[in-house]
């Protein structure tokens, strides 16, 4: 870590981000891709949410747990994409200081809720389907709402020391973040602070959040996966993997993206620093694109509730 005393030490206002820094000829490519997942991902997310509200056969919890999960997606992506596309259009780099450290903390907190709510839709199809006929005393509405408030204190409160850590570091005369978002990795790099606490927290936390999670979806589909191996009646087990299968392939792919995510990061000398960049910008874009559709496609329900919907319109 270099010594304070090789920076000047006026404070920073305001960062500069650099996306690609050694291929910024992506941008132009990229931009317009980018563009039509960012309107497929408000569009349908918009039209999932609309269509729950409106159609009355819809007001169930695991249907209250889906707009719970399109209302995270929104907000990622409101909170990412649109400054990445004003860069790659405008070539507007700046952010001020503490919009910066907002986009931080919405991003880190937002995906453990993802995470979390993965989790929670999890255990509503292990009821379910393990315990059919307990599920309506057990996933209620009010048992929706404590998993909401659950969902965003947890999450919330866990993620909010990362951005208030970075803030709190001392940021000498450099502000160009190489990055197209505001990273706690990209940024607290350019303090003349040791920032060893920041980063290790940031690990376990993370991690934390995420793994308890990952282990919990794990056993609900474990034991899912044991009680329809025991269905004799024909046709009944498939249907009930069905009901799971909406859940599980987003799940999966949720998993895959973070963890390819992850292991570029830890193989970022060798590979171009370019790639995590744009990866990040992906899984912030791709599962909330995904998500809506999914759900479109393989549920019945939503299904029929869109066309109904398209109808009135």
């Amino acid at each position: 870590m270099a010594s304070p005393s090789n920076y000047s030490t006026a404070p920073v206002s305001e960062f500069l981000l650099i996306c690609f820094p050694n291929y910024q000829s992506w941008q132009h490519w990229l931009s317009l891709p980018l563009s039509l997942l960012f309107l497929l991902a408000m569009g349908a997310n918009a039209t999932l949410l609309l269509t729950i509200q409106l159609e009355a056969s819809l007001h169930e919890p695991m249907y209250y747990l889906l707009s719970l999960l399109s209302l995270l997606d929104i907000v990622l992506c409101l909170t990412v994409i649109p400054k990445v596309l004003a860069i790659f259009w405008f070539d507007l780099r700046s952010i001020s200081f503490s919009a910066c450290f907002l986009q931080m903390f919405i991003m880190n907190s937002f995906l453990t809720m993802e995470s979390c709510t993965f989790m929670v839709m999890a255990y509503d199809r292990y009821v379910a389907i393990c315990h059919p006929l307990r599920y309506p005393s057990i996933i209620t509405d009010h048992f929706v709402v404590r998993a909401t408030i659950f969902v965003v204190a947890r999450n919330g409160l866990f993620s909010l020391p990362v951005p208030v850590l970075s803030s709190r570091l001392t940021y000498c005369a450099e502000n160009t973040i190489k990055n197209c978002i505001c990273t706690n990795l990209s940024v607290s790099k350019l303090s003349c602070d040791d920032i060893t606490f920041n980063r290790l927290y940031q690990f376990v936390a993370g991690w934390t959040l995420l793994g308890s999670d990952l282990i919990l979806i794990v056993l609900s589909y474990s034991f899912i996966l044991k009680a329809v191996l025991r269905i004799k009646a024909e046709g009944a087990a498939a249907k009930a993997l069905s009901t799971c299968g909406s859940h599980f392939i987003l799940i999966l792919f949720f998993s895959t993206v973070l963890l390819v995510l992850v292991i570029t990061n830890l193989a970022r000398k060798r590979i171009p620093p370019d790639v995590p960049i744009l990866l990040n910008i992906l899984h912030h874009l791709i599962p909330p694109a995904l998500n809506p559709i999914v759900y479109g496609v393989r549920t019945k329900e939503i299904k029929q509730g869109i066309q109904k919907l398209l109808r009135r319109l």
